[in-house]
């Protein structure tokens, strides 16, 4: 099997969601530059004004998705055949989603490396078994990356080693910046850069402690950017329950993040 460069730690840095939960707040409870009850203006969604998307948008989307689902099936078929280069096209283009599910789950570089090669055998003994009229191939490569995650949580009941956060994360550019690094750090100062750096160290020590099924939920969604049908086809169960865990994740982890930041102040 072909390998692959391990990827930064977060695809989308450590922005948004949860970097928020550490902002300082007003009094009263609102964050800085949050609109106030008494403020005439219209949200900011409502200035841009955009509009509802059309349904002609979404039947292009969908049917795009199809049309990328079946050649990817077509690329799983050649694979089987023995084509190395169809392998070569799977693994370059699922080995960061597949490394990044399996890091934000364990926590470990040196976990996550093996469950990824564990996870790429798996795709490959079951390639045969993808069926493009029931999904996209990524929904699917992550639906058996969850299921050996899981697999693998029963076995080893989270026994693992807290200096976890400390090892540094392979694959990134020789002499630079991970890619968290450099959003923590955005050309500002060096006292900036190292808040940055105890944001991701509290943002993986937080989501090592929620429970996994929450975890699974929030990594999917916040992480991995998947909307609720696909995280409820990978998760199998209604798009309600994904929500609830979801919300139920977040609360957990904000309510992790802000003991963390009584501790250190």
């Amino acid at each position: 099997m072909a390998s692959a460069t391990i990827p930064a730690m977060f695809d989308r840095g450590l922005g948004g969601t949860w970097t928020g939960l550490l902002v300082r707040r007003e009094p009263g409870g609102a964050a800085p530059g949050a609109r106030k009850p008494s403020d005439p203006r219209p949200p900011v969604e409502m200035q841009r004004g955009a509009a509802p998307e059309e349904p002609q948008v979404r039947a292009e989307a969908s049917s795009a998705a199809a049309e990328e689902a079946r050649a990817m099936a077509a690329v799983a078929q050649r694979a089987l055949a023995g084509d190395s280069a169809a392998w070569e096209q799977i693994a370059r283009s699922q080995h960061k989603r597949i490394y990044g599910i399996c890091y934000r789950f364990t926590g470990s570089p040196t976990e996550a490396e093996d469950l990824t090669q564990d996870a790429f055998m798996k795709i490959y003994r079951n390639l045969a078994s993808f069926d493009a009229t029931k999904g996209g191939f990524n929904t699917w490569v992550t639906t058996l990356t969850r299921n050996l995650l899981v697999d693998n949580y029963r076995r080893t009941r989270m026994d693992r080693a807290s200096e976890s956060l400390d090892e540094p994360l392979s694959g990134e550019d020789e002499g630079g910046p991970s890619r968290a690094e450099r959003l923590a750090d955005g050309g500002r100062n060096q006292e900036q850069h190292v808040s940055g750096l105890e944001l991701k160290a509290q943002i993986q020590a937080a989501l090592k402690q929620v429970s996994p099924e929450l975890r699974e939920a929030v990594i999917l969604r916040d992480l991995e950017d998947m909307d609720y049908k696909e995280i409820a086809e990978v998760l199998g169960v209604p798009q309600g329950t994904v929500k609830s865990r979801i919300s139920r994740g977040r609360a957990e982890l904000a309510r992790l993040l802000k003991s963390m930041e009584g501790q250190v102040m």
